[in-house]
């Protein structure tokens, strides 16, 4: 349990696979922490994603170690993730427990992987997003090949139809409803977190004509998946998330 996280509001809404305790103190938001919070608690080791300013890791650096963690990368997928649990493991002492983690969550994709083509769906193309409102005008992320999200559901057997590259850090794509016509009959992903407000597909595009005509919306294959599950997150994240999408397509039909 680490002394303190940036966020810790946020992290309980977006990451429910590893609850944090009482005693965890914020140290204010993700992109700018405070640095005299963080010296407060006289950390033994600061972990920091290469997304922090170099100005704060080093102002943090005066007082900790600081270990920088490459958050995402498209060309690893999910080896990064693999690779960023080992090495926080390495430097916290905890490999056996790492070891233990990737074995289930490699289980758990192959027991995912069976079901999927116990259900006849191996080879099935599917869509991830999420989306945002800005007013009124939504904008949809779309997560492309090469993303976490993308790599694990290709392990359980489908296959990614969104035909555009994302960034090359996360795999994140950015496009409108209107371009959602390229996916075709796909079984379409998404979350969101009703701590954010309204749901941006559910809620947003409820009389939206160009959505109601989307051949997954029509033949009833969009899947919300449970709040709480972060996309971005570790083995722990990432065997939520299979066991949701399990159960999306798995689930019998709604009547």
């Amino acid at each position: 349990m680490p002394v303190g996280v940036a966020d810790v509001e946020g992290y309980g809404n977006w990451v429910q696979a590893e609850p944090l305790d009482d005693s965890v103190t914020d140290v204010g938001v993700r992109g700018e922490p405070s640095i005299d919070a963080i010296a407060a608690l006289r950390p033994d080791l600061v972990l920091a994603t290469e997304d922090l300013p170099a100005a704060a890791v080093s102002q943090i650096e005066a007082f900790a170690p600081v270990l920088l963690v490459t958050p995402a990368d498209t060309a690893k997928g999910m080896g990064q993730m693999r690779e960023n649990l080992q090495l926080v493991a390495t430097a916290t002492g905890k490999e056996a427990e790492a070891q233990e983690q990737l074995a289930a969550f490699d289980a758990k994709l192959a027991e995912g992987a069976e079901a999927v083509a116990a259900a006849d769906l191996a080879g099935r193309p599917f869509a991830f997003a999420d989306a945002y409102l800005d007013g009124s005008q939504l904008s949809i992320r779309p997560f492309a090949e090469g993303s976490l999200v993308s790599d694990v559901t290709e392990q359980l057997g489908l296959t990614n139809a969104w035909p555009e590259p994302g960034d090359p850090a996360y795999g994140l794509a950015s496009t409108d409803v209107e371009s959602l016509t390229v996916l075709g009959d796909v079984e379409f992903f998404y979350y969101t977190n009703d701590a954010e407000g309204p749901d941006p597909f559910g809620d947003a595009l409820a009389g939206n004509a160009v959505w109601q005509s989307l051949p997954f919306v029509q033949n009833g294959n969009v899947h919300r998946l449970p709040d709480g599950i972060w996309m971005f997150g570790g083995p722990s994240s990432m065997t939520r998330y299979v066991d949701a999408v399990v159960a999306a397509l798995t689930a019998p039909p709604a009547g």
